[in-house]
Order: C-alpha cells, then sequence, then structure tokens
C-alpha cells in the first residue's frame, strides 16, 4: 500500500488512531488518547511560540526507510516549506520531529523512529513522555536541552 491510498480510502478517514506504514506497505495503527491529543497540542504552541519563522505541522507523514512515519508533531523552516511544501508524505524530514509517547508503543520502536527521523534530515528528535517530560536527541545522541530552541 501507498501513503496515497492511505490518505484517499473512505474507511480510514476517521478512524481514531495514528496510521502509518512498514517499509512492505502494511498499516500500522496506534490508538491515541485524549492525554496524547492534549500534549501535541501544548508542544506545538511551545514550539510555534517560541521557534520563530517556520511552520508547525501536526501529524506530519515522513518517508523513511522503514516507511511512512507520522511525526506528532514537527517544525519546518520557511526554508523547508518554500522547497518541499507540503508534499505528503515528505521525502525528508523536518528540521524537529516531536513522538509523544503512547502506552502501546515500546522503548523499541520510539528508538527506531529517532533514527529514522535522523537518518532522513531532522536536526532534533524530541520525546515526550505521557507527564509532558522531553527529552532531545541529535546524531551526537541525548542532548541535554534542544540546541534548536535556542536559535
Amino acid at each position: 500500500m501507498e501513503w496515497a491510498d492511505v490518505i484517499h480510502n473512505p474507511f480510514l478517514k476517521d478512524l481514531p488512531f495514528k496510521i502509518e506504514l512498514n517499509k512492505w506497505g502494511k498499516i500500522l495503527m496506534s490508538p491515541a488518547g485524549n492525554n496524547h491529543g492534549r500534549l501535541q497540542y501544548e508542544v506545538g504552541s511551545f514550539v510555534d511560540k517560541n521557534k520563530g519563522n517556520g511552520k508547525v505541522i501536526m501529524e506530519c507523514a515522513i518517508e523513511t526507510s522503514d516507511g511512512v512515519k507520522v511525526a506528532d508533531v514537527a517544525w519546518a523552516s520557511d526554508e523547508f516549506i518554500e522547497k518541499y511544501g507540503y508534499d505528503t508524505p515528505y521525502t525528508r524530514a523536518p528540521e524537529i520531529c516531536v513522538e509523544i509517547i503512547s502506552p502501546s508503543n515500546s522503548k523499541g520502536e520510539i528508538e527506531e523512529k529517532i533514527l529514522l527521523y535522523l537518518a532522513k534530515g531532522a536536526l532534533e528528535v524530541w520525546i515526550v513522555n505521557e507527564t509532558g517530560e522531553r527529552k532531545y536527541f541529535s546524531y551526537e545522541g541525548e542532548l541535554e536541552h534542544s540546541l534548536e530552541m535556542q536559535s
């Protein structure tokens, strides 16, 4: 299955799940709770207020070596948007990709998503737990704080 098939499938439009594809085109679904949605909004609002020029994208689809993954929140610079527009899925990751951990996520799955987003060009990947605590990662490994939010 291709990402366009997922987007245009009427049976998949209103599901209360985050949908991704693995590298074989099979659908992966993760249930999203209200706390997950609240954290998405809070992180997106924080980035929007503090990052400056660029766009916050909720549920950002990115083509990776393991299929289409959907970052819960992403921040893309104006330069990124000028180059890639709102193509779906992106062939390159926006500068910041955020995953909010759901109860259904395994540690291995989150670790893999960090690597996948960084391999596709993300400068930072943020991992947010169910209480809102954030961890930041770059190609150098875990960071004490976000380097992207200082600029």
